[in-house]
């Protein structure tokens, strides 16, 4: 079977396929992926790359991450770095160390400081109250300035975000929004402790519309604890009903021995591989068949949505907030366990508050690891960004890029990938390799072969399975 979009194709794979590919893999938010940073990247190797990045590329985009840890309660089937707490003597003191890390970066970047993108992750960026949301908004511009055209987007939780809370949002800049729903079934919403109805996710959007914001994106979550295909669709129902401009299609990975709150879901209860694909299949089906252009994974956006003209032109990109529409863009990260990408290179902060309050509040910048890609890496990068983003690889392009001869340069690559071609995933032409409307839903499989730390590294990483 296979669903057609604006310019697009997904296939389905069958189950056996599917079975066969599904192996733990990288999402390629970065390459070489976070687990591969080294810890001799310094505070002072950051700074270099701060403080050099107006000689080597000072015409680059900026954007800025903050991260803001703390929730309220605990979702049990979370992964995400967080603190839990109702305590607001916790956040207010995080916002002033954010403000002292905003001086300290401030202090040595160089180039374009003109910020135009500005994203608020978590934890839930709106556990903070709108006191405190004020405060951060004026602790970031009052030290980097804002592009008039500025994305400025944010994590919402329903729960923790009512419409006065919305209009708040609106009245301080932000135009973007992304909003956990994960699935609207009142079972599954108690089996992983996040109880939010349905008319208490239309009440954020309907207001997210009616205070101005741009675009909204909605993020669902499919395996989860009781879910099935009949009640599946039933959100599906309701979600096609709001018209969210973008929606994130997750796959739930069950790692208990990582994430201490998931072992409060039953492995029992969990819908069975079949149905959990069946799951997904459906969800594709009917997207693709309501307006939405299948962007890539689990990521989908209206036809008329940037994000879906970005990947027909071939501008799309992808970073660690996901699929991005700006090119080439350099990400200052604030923030626990915020990493940052400036040019080749990356640096992630402490993961614990302890850790990055000590660092910060001691004038140094709390990069505990970070890798700088040498050309190696940069080719690499490139290719799998190309296979993750536009399904497609131009070896022209690569070749006069980077001056290789790619049937050479990737000869192991195109060797392994001749068993991809012979289940119909990929084709293998002379002058490009494509992923078929049947490969994308495995395109992070396609794109492990050109990893080369995973040819050489065959330990068993912290990856979620790719289905």
């Amino acid at each position: 079977m296979t669903v057609k979009a604006a310019n697009n194709a997904v296939e389905f794979p069958g189950l056996e396929i599917l079975q066969r590919f599904d192996v733990p893999g990288p999402r390629y938010t970065s390459y070489p992926t976070a687990d591969r940073f080294k810890k001799e990247f310094s505070p002072d190797s950051y700074i270099k790359v701060l403080s050099e990045r107006g000689e080597k590329h000072p015409n680059a985009t900026l954007s800025l991450y903050v991260h803001i840890p703390y929730c309220s309660n605990i979702c049990y089937y979370c992964g995400c770095n967080k603190v839990i707490t109702k305590d607001h003597g916790q956040s207010k003191e995080y916002i002033e160390v954010l403000g002292k890390e905003c001086d300290l970066v401030s202090k040595h970047l160089t180039g374009n400081r003109i910020v135009e993108q500005l994203h608020f992750g978590g934890g839930s960026p709106t556990f903070l109250d709108n006191e405190e949301l004020t405060l951060v908004m004026k602790t970031i511009t009052d030290r980097f300035q804002l592009s008039e055209s500025a994305e400025i987007s944010i994590e919402v939780d329903p729960r923790s975000c009512p419409p006065e809370k919305v209009r708040h949002l609106a009245s301080i800049g932000f135009n973007r929004m992304s909003i956990g729903v994960q699935d609207l079934d009142n079972r599954v919403q108690i089996a992983v402790n996040r109880i939010q109805p349905y008319e208490m996710v239309k009440a954020t959007l309907d207001t997210a519309r009616d205070s101005g914001f741009k675009s909204i994106n909605m993020d669902l979550i499919y395996g989860l604890p009781f879910q099935s295909r009949a009640s599946f669709k039933e959100t599906l129902d309701k979600i096609i009903e709001l018209s969210p401009d973008r929606i994130a299609l997750y796959h739930y990975a069950h790692l208990p021995e990582h994430f201490k709150a998931q072992r409060r879901i039953e492995v029992a209860d969990l819908p069975s591989t079949p149905e959990k694909v069946s799951i997904m299949m459906d969800a594709i089906t009917r997207l693709t068949e309501n307006g939405y252009h299948y962007i890539g994974m689990d990521h989908f956006a209206k036809t008329t949505d940037e994000l879906a003209t970005a990947q027909i032109n071939g501008t799309l990109q992808r970073n660690f907030q996901g699929y991005s529409t700006k090119p080439e863009c350099d990400m200052v990260a604030l923030g626990a366990s915020s990493i940052s990408k400036i040019g080749p290179c990356y640096a992630a902060n402490a993961r614990d508050i302890p850790s990055y309050y000590e660092s910060i509040n001691t004038g140094e910048l709390a990069t505990i690891r970070g890798y700088e890609l040498n050309d190696d890496d940069q080719l690499r990068y490139r290719v799998i960004m190309n296979v993750m983003c536009q399904f497609e690889i131009v070896k022209k392009d690569i070749e006069t890029q980077f001056g290789i001869h790619f049937d050479e340069y990737f000869d192991y690559e195109l060797k392994a990938l001749k068993h991809f071609e012979e289940e119909g995933l990929v084709i293998l032409e002379k002058d490009r390799i494509e992923v078929t409307p049947k490969g994308k839903l495995l395109v992070r499989a396609v794109a492990m072969n050109f990893d080369r730390y995973l040819r050489e590294d065959e330990r068993v990483r912290r990856y979620s399975r790719i289905v």
